[in-house]
Order: structure tokens, then sequence, then C-alpha cells
């Protein structure tokens, strides 16, 4: 894919890893545009780029605009845009494409499946990018803007994306809260969550290349109301994970396999 222009408005996790992987791949990022300066400063740092708080500020030559902020600052942050030429995009799992609607010509969606975090780097190559375009053209452009940094790319609507957002807050998000309350559990006893890493590991690998409700084990799944009782009895003092523990306990054993 040829050079591009690109203007990053956002400086969180996913500008951060966004902006390293298109210099990476070739790229110019022209400018990062964020409210916090401190972090625009970091990123265009180590992107060699400029920085400002002006979202009137995209330069002409510019190809794609890539805003990756919280989704509740999307539709403020498009009626400020002045795109010009550009393509005008979001990273968002679960806001419409449409949200550029009366404020750019050609827009889409370039939404990354994975959870970022600036300090821990990971193999971008392999993240599936769901995108969507408001004509075939800014599609296409969007899809070979994701080629050039990954290698797992789907078109994906924004009816199918809200779908999936719902699904990966199953995967990811429960799925750690889970750990989090696990960490809590174990330390009450001074024991670390060190110790069921290895499981964690297991379990993840397992899922990997087969189906999850065919690998569900516990007590739940074999009906062992002993067990889970002795479970209840010392959740009994928090009466919000016992519940908890009720209501996962009754869908694992209701659910479909």
């Amino acid at each position: 894919m040829d050079r591009k222009n690109i203007v990053i408005i956002g400086s969180g996790n996913v500008a951060t890893h966004l902006a390293i992987a298109f210099l990476k791949a070739g790229h110019r990022i022209l400018s990062v545009i964020s409210r916090n300066q401190n972090n625009a400063a970091q990123i265009g740092e180590k992107t060699r780029s400029s920085y400002s708080s002006d979202y009137n500020s995209i330069p002409d030559e510019t190809d794609f605009i890539i805003v990756a902020v919280k989704d509740e600052a999307i539709a403020e942050i498009a009626s400020k845009l002045n795109a010009g030429n550009a393509i005008v995009t979001h990273t968002s799992g679960s806001v419409e494409m449409n949200v550029f609607e009366n404020h750019a010509q050609n827009f889409g969606v370039f939404y990354p499946l994975q959870t970022f975090h600036k300090e821990k780097e990971l193999e971008i190559r392999e993240v599936p990018f769901c995108i969507e375009g408001n004509n075939e053209t800014t599609a296409n452009a969007l899809s070979e803007l994701a080629k050039s940094i990954s290698n797992n790319i789907h078109f994906v609507n924004s009816e199918k994306r809200k779908v999936l957002h719902v699904a990966a807050v199953f995967a990811c998000n429960f799925t750690n809260h889970f750990y989090a309350i696990a960490e809590s559990i174990l330390a009450e006893k001074n024991l670390s969550l060190d110790i069921l890493r290895p499981l964690i590991k297991e379990t993840a690998l397992q899922v990997m290349d087969k189906n999850p409700s065919q690998l569900q084990t516990g007590p739940a799944i074999r009906g062992d109301e002993k067990i889970m009782q002795q479970h209840l009895n010392y959740l009994a003092a928090k009466p919000d994970l016992a519940e908890l523990y009720k209501k996962l306990s009754e869908s694992i054993k209701n659910y479909k396999r």
C-alpha cells in the first residue's frame, strides 16, 4: 500500500497502538489531536509528529482521520471536524458509522477487536479489524489501510458490530472482572492469583480450537449441589457475590450444549 498521511484524534491506549503501528507500516502520522496535551505529546514524540488540541487543524494532505476516543466523545468531535477530503473513521465497537454523516463526505469504522494497554506490546498483525464504509470506495480504502498493519480483516456492518461488541464484553470484560473477584477472594487468605494463572492459561488455550460449550467443567455442570452449597456458605458474608454465583451456576446448568 502507498504511504498514507494520517491524523490521529485521541491519545489513549488504542490511539497509541495504532499510531505506532501505522508508523511501522510506513505511513506518516501528520498530527495527534487530543484534549490531553501531555499524552498527545508522548505519541507525537514516538511517531515524529506534531500534536494539538485543535480539531480544526487538519492538514489538507490528510488521507485518513482516525478518531480513537471514548464512545461518548465521538459525536462531539465529529461536529467539530474540518475533514476536507479525508476519510473519517472511528474505532468504536458500539457507535454507528452514521455519527459522521453530516460532517464528512467519506466515513466509516475501523474497529480493532482487542483489548489495548499502552504499557503492553501486542502482535497487531493478529488483531481482527472490523471495517465499514459509507460507500464501497471508502470501505475498500479502509480495508487496505487495515491490511497494512493486520492480517485479520473483516467487513462488518453497524448492526453486526453491535452484536460482536456484546459478545466481546462477555468474552473479555466480564471474564477479567471474574479474575479480579477471584484475586480478592484469594487475598483474604493471603493467597496469590499466581496459583490460578496456569488454570487461566490452560482454559484460554483450550478454547482456541474447541467449542466452549463442550469444555465446561465444575460443580454446576456436574450438578454437584453439595459443593455448590459449600461455596455459597463461604460467600454468605458477601451476598452480592453469592447471588452472582447462584445466577451463573443456573446459567451453566441451563445453557444449551
